[in-house]
């Protein structure tokens, strides 16, 4: 299944986060993050996941978010290609850090696109057009996803959402959690069954499905009092990493 995992990668928080990336313009504190991530990892262990961590890069203030410059699929692993200047270094470290848990090691060389991005659904991708990927990235990383043996799909993110999966993510085996303006895209709404969020519990839609829990971003009560009818979920602080566009799926890689 897409949500059974074993290992996990995720790499340890940088001081140089004060400075990453934010659309709104939001600097969080150190301190703070340290926090978060140290209860992200100790989730992980009482998961029984085998947790393999990354160390620090300092030169490069968004490299914990390990899903943007990388991708997994079956025993492979593909080498994406961030778009912004000050993360697009992250992907020659990366490919170097982890290919000995990986048969093979594929790059994407032309074109942007980011883990963000990228939703797996079984043997199936979509990928989601925004500012962090163009169509020509999309359509190259297409290429090596079909000669593994997947298919992929290509869509429009909506305006005013950072990353495809900044507001979707799958939860069950063809359920995906949508904020409202994700639950107006065609391509999900004819294809999966939705789970639509009330406006403003936005932030809940990038949970994260892991075995047979249900990791969801702590602080949105409406999100819990509508999963927990059918999910067992843990939710976990993600607040001040949320200052930097990020989410739970953002902080790991997962296979």
């Amino acid at each position: 299944m897409t949500y059974s995992f074993k290992n996990i990668i995720i790499r340890k928080p940088n001081k140089s986060i004060e400075n990453a990336l934010s659309s709104q313009n939001i600097n969080p504190v150190f301190k703070n993050i340290l926090e978060e991530h140290n209860n992200y990892v100790k989730v992980m262990n009482e998961l029984n996941l085998k947790v393999n961590l990354l160390e620090t890069l300092e030169d490069f203030p968004d490299s914990i978010f390990v899903e943007d410059p990388a991708l997994i699929y079956k025993n492979n692993c593909i080498i994406l290609n961030p778009s912004d200047p000050s993360r697009n270094g992250e992907k020659k470290i990366i490919s170097n850090e982890i290919k000995e848990y990986f048969e093979n090691i594929y790059f994407i060389e032309n074109g942007f696109i980011e883990g963000g991005d990228i939703l797996n659904i079984y043997n199936h991708f979509i990928i989601g057009l925004s500012n962090r990927t163009n169509k020509l990235g999309a359509e190259n990383l297409s290429i090596i996803l079909n000669s593994l043996g997947a298919s992929v799909s290509i869509c429009e993110t909506p305006k005013n959402v950072l990353h495809f999966k900044s507001e979707c993510s799958l939860i069950d085996e063809d359920v995906i959690l949508v904020s409202s303006k994700m639950a107006k895209l065609d391509y999900l709404e004819s294809n999966y069954n939705l789970i639509e969020l009330p406006i403003g519990e936005e932030g809940a839609a990038n949970s994260l499905r892991i075995n047979d829990k249900l990791l969801v971003p702590e602080g949105f009560k409406k999100a819990n009092d509508i999963l927990s009818k059918n999910y067992d979920i843990i939710n976990i602080k993600v607040s001040e990493i949320y200052k930097v566009d990020a989410g739970l799926s953002c902080m790991s890689l997962r296979w």
